[in-house]
């Protein structure tokens, strides 16, 4: 398979403003499927759009905030009791991940994740400047400014001849000119217009720069009100939720 699929799950931000899910990106290739981000929201967004949650591989976890990976609950709970899975399912993210999960689940379901699960969790570490091999995926993580202790990542992601970057929750760096560099997508956070701040990115910063990204395209996502309000204003090309485009 030459071509691979790209699902907006959720291109909202952690309010879900404007009854938007919160941040999921389903990645179809012809060797895997894996998520980018598992927001609250991501179990109602897959089964809104008839997707089976068991041909999952892979999560990856751009960072531990609750928008971005509060719905892993949700779908350990589906593979207990609805789509019941015995095959593995690998979670990847920043340092830190696994005992976040691990507590997340055991918060909002105590007694279930007292019992060992009938599939296994494999965790991987990803670092920043350290490149992963997880399948067939080869994944970039680098660290992006959001968060001033724990490690935000934005993910560059390697696969059947095609490459995408994910910024993840960010403010401005320089290192998303160089990693979009030759993708064929760059899905960018733009969570203001009005506001600056140095832990999200906000439009007229992206427009002033839009074109030093190397990307075949640039789609903007994790949309706040301040975007919402302007779109009519905004020249780049702006997510919406179940948008399906292909590579």
């Amino acid at each position: 398979m030459d071509n691979a699929e790209v699902r907006f799950m959720g291109s909202g931000d952690a309010f879900c403003t404007a009854g938007r899910n919160q941040a999921a990106y389903l990645v179809q290739t012809g060797e895997t499927s894996f998520l980018l981000d598992c927001g609250a929201t991501t179990l109602a967004s897959l089964k809104h759009q008839g997707i089976d949650s068991a041909t999952i591989d892979t999560v990856f976890l751009s960072h531990l905030h609750g928008d971005h990976f509060a719905g892993l609950p949700f779908l350990f709970l589906e593979y207990l009791f609805e789509t019941p899975r015995h095959r593995p399912l690998k979670i990847c993210g920043p340092p830190g991940t696994q005992d976040r999960v691990s507590q997340l689940f055991a918060t909002m379901y105590r007694d279930l994740a007292a019992k060992p699960l009938p599939f296994r969790l494999e965790y991987t570490e990803l670092l920043p400047k350290k490149t992963e091999e997880v399948g067939s995926l080869r994944v970039e993580p680098f660290r992006v400014p959001h968060q001033e202790f724990e490690i935000s990542l934005g993910l560059g992601m390697r696969f059947d001849r095609h490459s995408m970057l994910y910024s993840g929750d960010t403010g401005w760096t320089d290192d998303l000119i160089a990693h979009s560099e030759g993708t064929d997508l760059f899905i960018c956070e733009c969570c203001y217009f009005e506001t600056r701040l140095p832990i999200h990115l906000d439009y007229p910063r992206i427009w002033e720069n839009h074109q030093r990204f190397g990307t075949s395209r640039l789609i903007l996502t994790h949309l706040g009100r301040e975007v919402l309000a302007r779109s009519s204003q905004i020249e780049l090309e702006l997510a919406t939720d179940h948008m399906i485009i292909q590579l």
